[in-house]
């Protein structure tokens, strides 16, 4: 069984503080905000199990990069990765209401 290292990228780690600060100060919910960062910290840690094993994105380019999706099990948000040898590396946050295969293909 291989053991993942995940590593976040600065944009993914963006995404998500700015997530994290809109759920805390803009709609004042303290609680909120730390439970969604503790949905990331345990999806990371399903992830270094599992990162090779989750279907490929549907999206044909981000299919062809090797772009997985993971969803956070208790908020509707989806972390974007891809794996490189026992990295994996997490380079999007986004609520599962937005396009969001079409909206990290672009900005590739």
């Amino acid at each position: 069984m291989v053991s993942y290292k995940v590593i976040i990228s600065p944009k993914a780690l963006s995404q998500l503080e700015q997530c994290v600060d809109y759920v805390h100060y803009k709609l004042k919910n303290r609680i909120a905000a730390e439970s969604i960062l503790r949905d990331v910290h345990n999806t990371r840690q399903e992830l270094l199990v599992v990162a090779g094993s989750l279907k490929l994105c549907e999206h044909p380019s981000l299919r062809a990069k090797g772009y997985r999706a993971i969803r956070l099990q208790r908020h509707d948000y989806v972390l974007l990765y891809r794996t490189e040898g026992s990295n994996a590396y997490v380079e999007g946050f986004y609520h599962l209401t937005q396009d969001y295969e079409n909206l990290f293909s672009s900005d590739l």
